[in-house]
């Protein structure tokens, strides 16, 4: 089923053309929904952007446009209102036709791309012999939720991992550790990976202040990247630590990840190095091999470089990233790579892009997107931080999470004096708790920066996941309280639309299309949030208005089937945010 809004869009350019000729082919409609719903439900405004060009007044040209369109199948008789907008106001049968076609539909009627591509998703990103913070929350939260929406549109995802894990960190751990702990070097899980993190930070501050200790690191590192059996042995077996203990979080969140490190493009290195080279790209500053960028420059105003190759011969981030870009392109045959990161590294992504694009190593149809993020905030306007001023671990704070939402069922079970196992409360506690977590960060516009309170998303009033979830419950205690099967409601059901709050629901829940197709393009999660978060204030305002159980046939099956819609699109877009739903809470 092709979407309303895409049905339209294509009528008016056919309108377009009838009346002003094939040059009008590609010309956007501009067809919007309505501001006001008491002029209909979409306003096309393309009149008033051709007025100039075909030297004509606004209202004569929205006139031919209207004596051309035929949208009769669709909307009521086409209006023009003002300067020159065309209004159009879906006809009932068409909203009641559209919902009784996707109500059997696993998809609710949403189509899959229509060329459908190899894409790759680059989030999460932690480091090894490091445990994953606050900083990782949102990378992994909109990387997954992005995923998600692209593989539900049909393309072929790659979730990729980029976690670090290579490098001089290793050198300066593995050296540390070869004197303090040598254990940890040759026996898996010898250390758990809060005392591994504090080595590190030993072995860090050793590096910093000991030109030995220094030496010694850089030449393990050496010894690593050679393939010394005893150096890569305790390498792996770091990296596998770490990995258990990510593993922990992801499985918590539900996400899913194929692991592809920095060691990974460690061999490709010295190609891309050797290439830039016979492109006349690198140049020698001050014994590192760089490449010089267009539109950035430094504090003195002059080109700033982007290191590839350093003195001493190592590679950088920047080297890593070239190489990851080129075997995405070439052996991945990703035609759209997005890299979900904060914002802090924008600049980064710019300068290895320009490079790749100088050097001609990316095709026309492949697209670069890099996903920027704000930071997590602390109610006190500043980074998230614990009292004692260290960042938060994230097995923290959604352990926290859980804990809080299951004080809360506990508070209200007691209330209610309902008896549930402690199973049900725990289920409960854990998909209330990180849902809260998720949907307060994907709610947000993801450019801006948010204030995390447990309390705000916690709570069962306002856009947050306990009030969707509830949503989502009172339609299941709908199916209780009536012993219905919403999956047999009879052979001929119809859904029919009478009343204002009816129609309302029915025409939102017909935009979820629209949403999805918008979030494939921009990638901005909370477009959908705020779709949702819509259609439970708009079930909320029907279920308010319209009985259901008590409700006489035909309106009582109509009713139910709405409900029954209501409850699929909810538990379908909540999926596409990596969030599971309740039967009861």
């Amino acid at each position: 089923m092709n979407a309303t809004q895409e049905q339209l869009k294509l009528k008016l350019t056919q309108a377009l053309v009838a009346a002003f000729g094939i040059d009008y082919t590609n010309t956007d409609p501009i067809l919007v929904s309505a501001s006001n719903p008491k002029f209909g439900d979409y306003q096309a405004n393309v009149a008033l952007s051709l007025s100039k060009k075909l030297g004509k007044q606004p209202r004569i040209i929205a006139t031919e446009i209207v004596n051309n369109l035929d949208v009769s199948d669709i909307c009521e008789p086409p209006e023009i209102a003002g300067p020159g907008f065309i209004n159009l106001k879906l006809q009932i049968s068409y909203l009641e036709a559209q919902l009784n076609t996707i109500q059997a539909d696993s998809r609710l009627g949403i189509s899959t791309a229509a060329t459908p591509q190899k894409q790759i998703v680059d989030f999460s990103s932690p480091n090894i012999a490091k445990e994953m913070h606050v900083g990782h929350l949102r990378s992994t939260i909109i990387g997954d939720s992005i995923a998600r929406i692209l593989e539900f549109c049909g393309h072929d995802v790659l979730r990729l991992n980029h976690v670090g894990d290579w490098g001089t960190q290793f050198g300066m751990l593995i050296t540390y550790l070869r004197e303090v702990y040598p254990d940890a070097l040759t026996t898996a899980n010898a250390l758990d990976i809060g005392d591994l993190v504090n080595f590190y930070r030993k072995a860090k501050q050793r590096f910093d202040e000991d030109p030995v200790f220094q030496e010694t690191s850089r030449q393990e590192v050496v010894r690593l990247q050679a393939g010394a059996e005893d150096t890569l042995h305790a390498w792996k077996l770091l990296c596998e630590q770490s990995r258990q203990e990510f593993q922990i979080i992801y499985d918590l969140l539900n996400v899913e990840l194929v692991e592809r490190g920095e060691s990974f493009y460690n061999p490709l290195l010295s190609k891309v190095v050797e290439d830039l080279e016979t492109t006349g790209l690198l140049e020698e500053n001050q014994g590192a091999k760089c490449v010089f960028l267009d539109g950035f420059t430094n504090r003195e105003g002059n080109p700033l470089p982007l290191i590839v190759q350093k003195t001493d011969g190592g590679y950088n981030y920047a080297t890593t990233d070239l190489a990851a870009l080129r075997y995405r392109i070439q052996e991945d045959k990703a035609k759209r790579i997005v890299y979900v990161t904060d914002e802090g590294q924008s600049n980064h992504f710019s300068q290895f892009f320009q490079v790749a694009r100088k050097a001609n190593w990316i095709p026309e149809d492949v697209e670069l997107v890099h996903v920027p993020f704000g930071l997590v905030l602390g109610e006190d306007g500043k980074k998230f931080k614990t009292r004692s001023g260290d960042t938060v671990r994230l097995r923290d704070l959604l352990d926290e999470a859980i804990n809080r939402a299951r004080a809360d069922i506990e508070s209200r079970l007691k209330e209610d004096e309902r008896v549930e196992t402690e199973e049900f409360i725990q289920n409960v506690a854990e998909v209330v708790g990180i849902s809260s977590v998720k949907y307060a960060d994907l709610s947000q516009n993801r450019t801006s920066s948010y204030v995390f309170s447990y309390d705000k998303m916690l709570s069962l009033k306002g856009n947050t996941a306990p009030y969707l979830l509830y949503a989502y419950v009172r339609i299941q205690g709908i199916s209780r309280q009536g012993n219905i099967d919403f999956t047999n409601l009879g052979i001929n059901r119809q859904i029919l639309l009478k009343e204002d709050a009816e129609l309302t629901l029915a025409k939102h829940l017909l935009q979820l299309d629209e949403v999805i197709k918008e979030v494939e393009q921009d990638l901005l999660p909370n477009r959908l949030c705020d779709y949702l978060y819509q259609l439970s204030d708009k079930f909320n305002k029907f279920y308010e208005n319209c009985p259901v159980l008590k409700s006489e046939e035909p309106a009582r099956t109509s009713r139910l089937m709405l409900c029954d819609l209501t409850a699929k699109t909810l538990k379908l877009g909540l999926s596409l945010l990596g969030i599971k739903v309740l039967e009861r809470m």
